[in-house]
């Protein structure tokens, strides 16, 4: 008899298959990519194919019987479904210990999106913590700050292992770490120093936020993928428990407790032991998670975006109306026009365009600043300069941005234009009768009232990043898609699944229901298309009624460039949309519509 703890968690599947002595046969770690089932059968498929005969050759994989239980926060939910037992994960690691480990006073285990701590003391029962609805300080952050670094979550121990010295950095919620992290990285901290610094904040957000007054003592019994691939991880919480490193105990299998756990239980029979759940190999046991995928009790759905692909792309064709782009022969054929230039620096990107006297984009560039907007400008003109293969005459120049002051000062352009003014100017050359403008970034969002062709009111997010193109992206990688690959699959997806207008820290919870309860990746893409335009206009704009939009909607920003956001707030105004080809370079162009017009009236003056 063998037994197989199945760990599923926001993240990650993690199994271990053990024997009758309890030892542990084959483990197996995987990302899952929001598609859970479909891993394990693969992982299944591997562990008994490769795992299983190398350890017991006697014994033909067929005949295998194995007891099965789950864990994790996105396990229970299929353990339900399938009549399979479920073990609290906490529950579960604490078994590893008292079966293999009794020296430990004190349990630290960081996963995906949750940190745990057990206080283990003799003749009491374990004193159990967990965090909140906060995720700092756990994998996902350390996620995130390897994504901000432009670096490999491997690469990450490396780095900080030749740091030199601890900066402060606020771990408590991904909205404030992030803001921290992309200081140092503007003031060009070295990424050694901030990879190092990132574990020191997760290590004290552990300690201060678990251990709240009780005695973390000797020896410590580590657990989690965080501690298994990055050694320096240890070395910090360490210092944060102000233990030593002999103090630690960092189990060959750490990563996969829970799972070890889990199986350790379904094979007890003695009293109080998980009932049993026993399958005559792991192909059966892969086949009953294949019929899982038809059991889903999803019932949290909205309208679909759109039919099917044929509406899309008549869609699509109607929208495709406006052009701002001229040929790109123009601008060599032409040397002798004059031309105006427009940026916006934003907090993440720069962007860059270059019209000519009618107002057509001849040129346009779009990048990531990486925390140094004055660099990535320099090296935008560069490679102008070099595409145009000419000089030009460049009769007007405007910033706009978080660094407009520093690019007009540092490369004397004639102007610099708030960001609001910028994309008024832009959509209302798009939509002379434009009503309402929907600005949304990477991190910020803007929402301009017009009426009468002027400006009435203006509207902000302020310190939550919810809804913005951040916010896309950190939810697009954590699942294990490009933000291009999730836009995609929102187009067509049958049920989208209602997230609500939640912010990045308790959407983390939400995703994982929506997991459990076996929404497909399509209908989760989906929902994050509807959550965004349900908490701008909800949260941040807080209407009575999206009468007060009007009937002339122009959305800009690079968030748009995902259809499938456009078509959602389209779906719940029951309004029309207008947006550019390149939504991402408006802030640039109505920089540049304004340079444009200045220069125009020195020389009518």
């Amino acid at each position: 008899m063998y037994s197989l703890g199945i760990d599923i968690g926001s993240t990650t599947i993690k199994m271990a298959l053990v024997d009758a002595r309890g030892q542990v046969l084959a483990c197996d770690y995987r990302r899952h990519n929001a598609n859970p089932m479909a891993v394990a059968r693969e992982m299944l498929t591997s562990m008994e194919a490769k795992e299983v005969q190398s350890h017991d050759r006697t014994t033909a994989p067929e005949s295998i019987k194995v007891a099965v239980g789950m864990t994790g926060s996105v396990g229970m939910g299929y353990a339900e479904r399938l009549g399979i037992p479920f073990e609290q994960e906490v529950i579960a690691a604490a078994e590893v210990v008292r079966t293999s480990y009794p020296e430990t006073h004190t349990l630290v285990d960081i996963g995906g999106e949750d940190s745990k701590m057990i206080f283990f003391a003799e003749g009491r029962v374990p004193d159990m913590r967990m965090n909140g609805n906060c995720a700092g300080g756990t994998g996902a952050f350390i996620d995130q700050t390897a994504t901000l670094l432009g670096v490999d979550v491997s690469e990450l121990n490396d780095l900080a292992a030749r740091a030199k010295t601890i900066y402060p950095i606020a771990s408590r919620c991904g909205v404030f770490s992030k803001t921290d992290v992309q200081n140092l990285i503007s003031r060009s901290v070295p990424k050694e120093d901030i990879a190092a610094s990132m574990l020191h904040a997760i290590s004290m957000q552990v300690v201060s936020a678990l251990a709240r007054g009780m005695d973390i003592l000797p020896k410590v019994f580590l657990c989690g993928g965080p501690f298994a691939y990055i050694p320096e991880l240890r070395k910090h919480l360490a210092q944060a428990m102000a233990l030593s490193e002999d103090d630690l105990i960092v189990p060959e299998h750490t990563q996969w407790i829970p799972a070890i756990g889990t199986a350790l239980r379904v094979g007890k029979s003695e009293k109080g032991a998980s009932a049993k759940f026993q399958v005559s190999s792991l192909q059966d046991l892969a086949a009953l998670f294949a019929h899982a995928d038809t059991l889903s009790l999803t019932t949290s759905s909205l309208e679909p975006l759109f039919t099917d692909r044929h509406d899309y792309n008549t869609w699509l064709q109607q929208k495709q109306t406006i052009s701002l782009n001229s040929k790109p022969s123009t601008l060599n054929s032409q040397p002798s026009s004059t031309f105006f230039l427009g940026v916006d620096s934003g907090s993440t990107t720069t962007k860059l365009v270059l019209l000519n006297d009618r107002g057509d984009i001849v040129y346009s560039d779009y990048r990531y600043n990486r925390g140094n907007a004055f660099q990535t400008f320099y090296d935008a003109l560069s490679t102008m300069r070099e595409a145009i293969g000419h000089d030009i005459t460049i009769a007007g120049s405007c910033a706009t941005g978080y660094g407009e002051n520093l690019l007009k000062t540092a490369f004397n352009l004639d102007h610099s234009i708030v960001e609001t003014m910028a994309h008024f100017l832009a959509a209302k050359h798009l939509c002379p009768q434009v009503s309402f403008v929907l600005d949304i970034g990477g991190q910020d969002m803007k929402a301009i009232f017009v009426e009468n062709g002027s400006i009435q009111c203006i509207e902000i997010n302020e310190a939550c990043s919810s809804g913005c193109g951040s916010f896309l992206m950190t939810f697009a990688q954590q699942l294990g898609y490009t933000v291009e690959q999730f836009a995609e699959k929102a187009l067509l997806a049958a049920h989208p699944y209602d997230l609500g207008t939640r912010c990045t820290v308790f959407m983390n919870s939400k995703v994982k229901q929506a997991m459990r309860e076996g929404a497909a990746i399509e209908d989760i893409a989906a929902g994050f298309s509807y959550s965004v335009i349900k908490n701008c206009l909800y949260k941040v704009l807080k209407l009575q009624s999206v009468s007060e939009l009007g009937e002339h909607i122009v959305v800009q920003g690079g968030t748009f460039k995902n259809h499938s956001v456009v078509r959602a707030l389209e779906k719940l105004t029951g309004c029309q949309v207008t947006f550019a080809p390149s939504p991402e370079l408006m802030g640039a162009y109505g920089a540049a519509l304004y340079a444009k017009s200045n220069a125009l009236l020195i020389l009518n003056s």
